[in-house]
């Protein structure tokens, strides 16, 4: 499992997961190889690398120059991190949840709900900095991907609640 910061920086881009779920596949990973599976432009894998290398998650290769020798490798704690990746992502292919699908803070928001039962001001707490529009956003979003669900609390007035659903809860554990 991974902290509450650590998530929110793999969060911050929906390439982030997957490359470094790549690099525990193979123990790190080809530039070349990196853009055919994210399917993106080779500039936004170049800021993906470099960022990935900023938190010392990665490394370039010192023996680098073999065909067949990665071009950037793990680095201390990216192992432990690219492991869980690995799982979160395999999760998300069960589910059929490609990169594309969940935004920025729908991990971090998923990984909040699922303990129980959350209202929204108990959500917004404990995800800051995000914003109440973020919020509402990312709660529709996955309420639309059904894994998340909404309740209303008989109270007044009443109060929206949010838990996981059955599905969600696959991708909750992957979290844990």
């Amino acid at each position: 499992m991974v902290d509450a910061e650590t998530l929110a920086r793999l969060s911050a881009s929906r390439w982030f997961m997957p490359a470094m779920a790549m690099a525990h596949e193979g123990g790190g990973f080809r530039v070349a190889a990196l853009l055919h599976r994210l399917g993106t432009s080779r500039s936004m894998v170049r800021r993906v690398v470099e960022q990935l290398v900023a938190y010392g998650w990665i490394a370039s290769n010192p023996g680098h120059g073999h065909p067949l020798r990665p071009d950037y490798v793990l680095r201390g704690e990216g192992a432990a991190i690219a492991a869980w990746c690995a799982e979160v992502m395999a999760a998300r292919r069960r589910l059929g949840l490609e990169p594309g699908d969940l935004g920025r803070w729908s991990l971090p928001v998923l990984r909040s709900v699922a303990p129980g039962w959350r209202r929204f001001s108990q959500l917004e707490e404990a995800l800051d900095p995000i914003t109440p529009r973020a919020l509402s956003t990312t709660l529709k979003g996955l309420i639309g991907q059904r894994l998340v669900t909404r309740q209303l609390q008989e109270s007044f007035p009443p109060t929206a609640i949010y838990g996981v659903t059955g599905r969600g809860s696959l991708l909750a554990e992957a979290l844990a």
